[in-house]
């Protein structure tokens, strides 16, 4: 019987380094957010060109289906990027929605799962993409839902299909240009989002409404989802 010998891997041969993933959760569902999912999938898939190995993994969720937009809300990411109406208040909370307000996903929601599965929300960078998203309910509401603290990008003020492209073009061109390791990963959003805000600002001559805010889980997401590390 033969024995296929086992590869050895010579010295000095770096492995390469896992894609960071990036998954757009498209709540919006109208022609404006498919424009805009597209510009910031065609900038990430720029992002690989020339490089030896794919630097990000983009992964695209659109759906009416609240089990399949939980399921993306909660999964593994290095930034969870979420396009929908925002500035929704709910029974239930802070909402994302639709155009046509046929599909809706509230925090309260994502609450209820994170305490019925133990697993809130697992990423190092939360981009809320959505008007109005930056304000404390906001704040607070996700708080409920986190595993370990995050950068938390929101927006001051109602927005639209062009300050979206522009400033979501300018945060994954800046936060992926670094492609070392030993960066924090939310540290890096967090810098990668307040340079992306003042070029915003340089080039526009107006107010970025996007602003990042660091998050800690509440002492209730201390108590009843598990801790995690991206």
């Amino acid at each position: 019987m033969s024995v296929k010998p086992a590869s050895v891997e010579a010295p000095g041969v770096r492995r390469p380094m896992r894609p960071r993933v990036v998954r757009l959760v498209d709540i919006g569902l109208d022609p404006a957010f498919d424009a805009s999912m597209s510009f910031v999938q065609a900038t990430l898939q720029n992002i690989n060109t020339g490089a030896a190995s794919p630097i990000v993994e983009v992964e695209f969720v659109r759906s009416r289906d609240l089990r399949t937009v939980g399921m993306a809300l909660t999964a593994e990411a290095h930034v969870l990027h979420v396009m929908a109406h925002g500035g929704a208040y709910g029974d239930d909370g802070p909402t994302f929605s639709s155009s046509d307000q046929r599909t809706s996903f509230s925090l309260g929601q994502l609450t209820d799962d994170a305490a019925g599965q133990g697993r809130g929300v697992r990423t190092s960078t939360v981009f809320a993409d959505g008007c109005k998203t930056a304000t404390g309910v906001w704040q607070r509401a996700f708080e409920h839902v986190l595993q370990g603290p995050i950068t938390y990008i929101g927006t001051t003020s109602s927005i639209g299909w062009h300050e979206a492209t522009v400033f979501g073009a300018m945060f994954y061109g800046v936060l992926y240009r670094n492609k070392g390791k030993g960066v924090d990963p939310a540290a890096a959003s967090m810098a990668a989002a307040r340079g992306a805000a003042q070029a915003y600002t340089d080039l526009l001559g107006k107010r970025c409404p996007y602003k990042a805010i660091t998050l800690e889980p509440s002492a209730w997401a201390r108590e009843n989802v598990r801790p995690t590390n991206i």
